[in-house]
């Protein structure tokens, strides 16, 4: 496939508002997409490089050669190159770097030129677009979308499913089923402002349950092979050794574990996100962090135990499965409402929260017993309540510091997820950030960079921060109209993507 097919159809797309339109222009390019070529050309669409950074910047992009008269650069020409681009190592590497984007940009026509470098400064953005391209995935290979909704939900990867579909039709969708030692995405969950509001939302029978401030894990297990996935589906098994060892004491042998890992001081209070994050996050001398920081699994729910996929039971039998195998220090605190309408089974809710609270924890999930796990969706099944309002927000920018915080990015700037899959900015706060903070902001977000007038750089909308605030309020002086009143920043979100940000709606509904 031509690259100016593809520059084209996501010109059109970013230009309409309407999903029907969008997901037809998308059904028409994947029937002309060969099955090979299918996973380059979702990656292209939805802004992604499968090659991850490439080191290439706007530096290197803002004075392109003169455009092709005509088009021949081909998809998998692209990839290529962009494979050879990301090799490029040591020294000379920034010379060669310069000299093979400028051979690319040449054999583009004017239109992919504007496209490849959208792409590569991380500004392809087109609306929902992973929903909506499997959609017409769907339309092109004449397959049910709530089938293949589950088969992506199952597999992690609308690509590798895109491409046995074009290869084999509706049949391919048979061969995704749930597997130990495959990761599958996580249910997520909306928030409500109380329990007693969640519980009467859910108005059913649910389970109240701590809410733990760790990292988010599933865990595999197969015999003696256990395998440790992020919400992300990164593989953090040899990071995470004392994880391993508990999972090798349950009780079954082969089932994927729902749940988080925390750490806790000696007076039973939970450490701080971030330190355990530092903690996940490390890759050498696990055996030394181990001992400065042990960390344990508490689990939550489970998909799948001992030959018996449990996603698609009721909440309550999941629990009792769980309960066989694990036991219950290693399970989540939990209380249960059997009757929303009851005020003492409300007020025993309310009560939970506070205890939980008062063990340091953030919150509660608030889940129905009736309802299954839907892998890779934030239900309405799953409700969070915080204390603290909070948002999951984008960087857009951030500002060089001065003072005590000269040579480090200070100031971001803030962006919430809009309807046509860009980030509109809602303020700006450098509160709550601590020295280590900004020092990890300030080597991640220098990676990220596309432009720096010296004041503020502008950086490919990726890492995902959790704000609290005081409140919503009109603004006049940003594009969605409202602020955040006391913005500041709680942590950074590495584990979280951009599509899991919080949307310009839900922060515009908080005028109310």
């Amino acid at each position: 496939m031509l690259l100016a097919r593809l520059a084209e159809v996501s010109r059109d797309v970013s230009a309409t508002s309407a999903r029907s339109r969008k997901t037809a222009l998308l059904a028409d390019l994947f029937a002309d997409t060969r099955p090979e070529h299918a996973a380059l050309v979702i990656s292209y669409l939805a802004g992604r490089v499968p090659q991850g950074r490439i080191g290439v910047g706007w530096s290197t992009l803002k004075d392109p050669p003169p455009p092709a008269g005509a088009p021949t650069l081909t998809v998998a020409g692209t990839d290529a190159a962009l494979t050879a681009l990301a090799a490029l190592r040591g020294p000379g590497s920034q010379h060669d770097r310069r000299r093979l984007v400028r051979e690319l940009l040449a054999a583009a026509t004017e239109e992919e030129q504007r496209f490849l470098t959208r792409l590569l400064i991380g500004e392809v953005r087109q609306g929902a677009l992973d929903a909506i391209a499997l959609e017409a995935v769907a339309v092109a290979a004449s397959a049910p979308a709530d089938a293949v909704r589950r088969a992506v939900m199952l597999d992690g990867s609308l690509p590798r499913v895109a491409r046995a579909l074009l290869a084999e039709g509706p049949a391919a969708l048979e061969s995704f089923r749930l597997r130990v030692g495959h990761p599958v995405l996580p249910m997520l969950a909306h928030t409500a402002a109380s329990v007693t509001d969640a519980v009467r939302t859910l108005g059913a029978p649910c389970a109240v349950e701590e809410k733990l401030d760790g990292i988010r894990v599933q865990v595999h297990r197969d015999g003696d092979t256990v395998r440790i996935h992020t919400r992300s589906l990164d593989d953090i098994t040899d990071r995470l050794p004392e994880v391993v060892e508990a999972a090798r004491r349950a009780a079954g042998d082969r089932f994927i574990l729902d749940g988080e890992v925390i750490a806790l001081h000696r007076d039973g209070r939970p450490v701080a996100f971030q330190e355990i994050a530092s903690r996940v996050g490390s890759r050498t001398d696990v055996a030394a962090a181990r001992a400065t920081l042990p960390v344990s699994p508490v689990f939550f729910d489970v998909l799948t135990a001992d030959g018996m996929d449990t996603l698609d039971l009721p909440g309550s039998q999941r629990h009792a499965v769980l309960a066989r195998l694990v036991p219950e220090p290693m399970r989540v605190r939990r209380t249960v409402v059997t009757d929303p309408a009851d005020p003492a089974q409300l007020a025993a809710a309310e009560e939970f929260l506070a205890a939980t609270l008062a063990r340091g924890h953030e919150g509660v999930m608030v889940k129905a017993l009736d309802a299954p796990y839907a892998a890779g969706r934030r239900g309405r099944a799953w409700l969070k309540v915080k204390p603290v309002h909070t948002l999951d927000l984008v960087v857009l920018a951030a500002e060089w510091g001065h003072g005590r915080r000269t040579g480090l990015l200070s100031n971001l700037h803030l962006g919430a997820r809009a309807a046509d899959g860009t980030f509109t900015m809602l303020g700006k706060t450098f509160k709550g950030l601590t020295d280590e903070m900004l020092r990890w902001q300030t080597h991640h977000l220098s990676e990220l960079a596309v432009a720096d007038d010296g004041f503020t750089v502008r950086v490919r909308p990726e890492l995902v921060v959790e704000i609290a605030y005081d409140g919503v309020q009109r603004s006049p002086r940003y594009p969605a109209g409202v602020t955040l009143r006391f913005a500041r920043v709680l942590r950074h979100r590495p584990d979280k993507t951009a599509g899991e940000a919080d949307t310009v709606e839900r922060v515009v509904a908080g005028l109310g």
